[in-house]
């Protein structure tokens, strides 16, 4: 199985990735080193990786022709190169959303196709300049949310920081109508049998206590799995999207297209999360299991810590600061994961997927590999609950959030021009 090397955080130097020990299609190398480099913090990196890839996507179909643009295709007779066109459009946006210190490297990656002097180029320049046009900033007018009430989030120690990225709340979305599109309905009340269910399941296996003491290998099933599911889901994500690609013989433009759809269909999904966390503004598992409820069926334990706070983890690591409800890993988990089968057509994808954590993370199996899409995506539902983090509902919930938003942008975004082409015939040049 062809194999790009894995990315292990969003932060790995752009350098690194040129030891990867094969050569894949244009599509998949600027993807990969698009992860790399684009920075900005935890979910917001979306914005801008949807950008990128929407621009490969616009630059190689203003040569197919095949499929609708997301925004525009450049003038192409359709004798370009369409590796050109790729790299030149991913490295125009990137000249933006990357850091300075990432600028050199790119251009050692570009100069390839700037000696061979292609016409693609200048369509890949058109694209991304499109596309750059459409840049998210950071900044809202929403409040930050709090509360003492029972049910309310309020900030979590052992940092009691603030909300963080509200901004995703207000952020004008890529194929959605509005960031309430898909917003689900209410969790679960604190009077209800389910609310109490869900408090004791992620009580006893959420725990510190019930994992082993060191972060080894060999380790329970439970354990690994959390630890696995950890890290960075946006590398996860884009790294199994590219290895599947390659693993099928994706042509250059149909894998652009995957790509495009699956980070076009996570930044909604980011949008989605966080309207429905800054909505709801629903309390952590650390808070309901620590403080007073005023329920007389749940037990209150003050020193209850979650795994997320063990010695398993880099220190620091803690509750993300930001409510529960949804889940935004399992948000952007049900969005990639749609987004792969709808485009094949079927759940039946075999694939491997590896851990973005850091190092000092042990983790036992690694790759994963499922026989089915969903087997990957059920998995994360229940990590997310090993972890001490979610409760069961913001898991399930955010998975079928990010099912209808990818649903939405596979049937209202990059669709097929004419009729009668599915469009994973051609050959890359």
């Amino acid at each position: 199985m062809t194999r790009l090397k894995p990315l292990v955080a969003l932060g790995v130097s752009v350098f690194a990735l040129f030891s990867a020990p094969v050569r894949a299609d244009a599509v998949t190398e600027w993807s990969a080193l698009a992860v790399g480099c684009a920075n900005r913090a935890g979910p917001t990196v979306l914005l801008d990786l949807a950008l990128v890839h929407a621009a490969m996507h616009d630059a190689i179909q203003a040569i197919e022709k095949r499929y609708k643009p997301y925004l525009a295709a450049p003038a192409a007779d359709g004798t370009e190169s369409r590796a050109a066109a790729a790299a030149g459009a991913a490295r125009r946006v990137l000249s933006t959303v990357c850091p300075a210190t990432s600028q050199a490297a790119l251009d050692t990656a570009l100069l390839p196709y700037v000696t061979g002097n292609d016409p693609g180029l200048a369509i890949g320049y058109a694209a991304g300049d499109t596309l750059l046009t459409k840049v998210r900033g950071t900044t809202t007018t929403l409040t930050p949310p709090s509360g003492t009430n029972p049910g309310e989030w309020r900030p979590t120690p052992p940092a009691n920081a603030p909300m963080g990225f509200l901004y995703l709340a207000s952020t004008e979305p890529f194929v959605m109508t509005s960031p309430s599109q898909f917003r689900p309905g209410a969790p679960p009340a604190l009077s209800s049998q389910k609310y109490l269910r869900e408090y004791n399941e992620v009580k006893e296996k959420g725990a510190v206590g019930s994992h082993p003491a060191l972060g080894a290998c060999p380790a329970p099933r439970d354990t690994d799995t959390a630890r696995f599911w950890s890290g960075n889901f946006v590398a996860q994500w884009n790294q199994a999207a590219r290895d599947i690609a390659l693993d099928r013989q994706l042509s250059i433009g149909d894998t652009a297209r995957l790509l495009a759809l699956a980070n076009l269909a996570m930044a909604d999904a980011a949008i989605a999360v966080w309207d429905s966390k800054f909505h709801f503004n629903y309390w952590r598992p650390i808070t309901a299991i620590q403080v007073d409820d005023g329920i007389a069926a749940t037990v209150q334990d003050p020193g209850w810590t979650p795994f997320i706070q063990s010695g398993h983890f880099p220190a620091g690591s803690q509750n993300p600061p930001y409510p529960d409800y949804v889940s935004g890993a399992n948000g952007l988990t049900g969005a990639a994961t749609t987004t792969l089968q709808l485009f094949f057509g079927t759940d039946w994808v075999p694939f491997e997927i590896y851990k973005a954590t850091p190092a000092s993370v042990a983790i036992c199996t690694n790759p994963r590999v499922y026989r089915r899409i969903s087997d990957a995506a059920e998995e994360v539902v229940e990590a997310r609950i090993l972890l001490g983090i979610h409760f069961r509902t913001a898991d399930v919930e955010a998975r079928r959030l990010g099912t209808r938003v990818a649903v939405n942008t596979f049937a209202n975004a990059l669709r097929p021009i004419g009729h009668g082409k599915d469009g994973h015939h051609d050959h890359d040049d």
